[in-house]
């Protein structure tokens, strides 16, 4: 009897072996396109972000919460360690401190920065267009078990990004963002509580100038 259960191990373990053999391995393409589909269906988006910088030395740590909004809006409303707030209205980006005497303003169509990207999630999505050479990122580990890691280099900012790192959830979520600069520092955005369709209004994307701010014309803040 014991002979027969053994032989009947091995004919399990043998089928379990080859069904896993059988199975598709997870395609870049499949994934890139269900991210796009994920996000390109979307009107609204709100999520809580901390954003990670790391580089010349030193590491500093933000946190607050985002709001995307068709067609390509955007709000980041930072609250630790201190309140800051950088928004889009789709023609015109802002930078400004709470309490400070000036205000910065650049036209979308001039911006370099690095959340900029992240405004056309919404409908204007396609992964593989907009990071050449995407593939799995098996070097990197996930931050949670089941993630998928792609890796790619940004056409829009290959002069100044060496390659951008997605992190992707088995709900094709992009959970976590990695750019790394080709000077060697690197920016990381992590999402978290990701709302689909949230009802925000428009004048949540245009900035009110303070009385007695200045604005500023030129590169924004970091």
């Amino acid at each position: 009897m014991h002979v027969v259960s053994l032989l009947r191990n091995f004919v399990v373990l043998g089928l379990v072996t080859a069904i896993a053999a059988a199975a598709p391995a997870p395609d870049v393409h499949a994934i890139s396109q269900a991210v796009d589909e994920r996000y390109n269906h979307l009107r609204s988006l709100q999520a809580e972000f901390t954003e990670i910088y790391r580089g010349a030395g030193m590491e500093r740590t933000e946190s607050g919460t985002l709001w995307l909004k068709k067609p390509g809006k955007m709000r980041w409303e930072y609250r630790s360690p201190r309140e800051k707030l950088f928004l889009s209205d789709g023609k015109d980006a802002w930078f400004y401190v709470p309490g400070e005497r000036q205000a910065r303003r650049t036209a979308v169509k001039k911006l370099e920065d690095l959340r900029s990207p992240l405004a056309f999630l919404l409908g204007k999505t396609k992964l593989e267009k907009e990071l050449q050479g995407l593939s799995f990122a098996p070097d990197v580990a996930p931050l949670a078990a089941g993630d998928a890691v792609l890796r790619g280099v940004p056409k829009s900012l290959a002069e100044r990004v060496s390659q951008v790192l997605l992190e992707i959830t088995p709900e094709h979520w992009i959970s976590r963002i990695l750019i790394e600069e080709v000077d060697g520092s690197v920016t990381e955005y992590r999402f978290t509580n990701q709302r689909e369709n949230v009802a925000v209004e428009d004048q949540r994307f245009q900035f009110a100038v303070p009385d007695g701010v200045e604005v500023i014309d030129g590169e924004l803040a970091p």
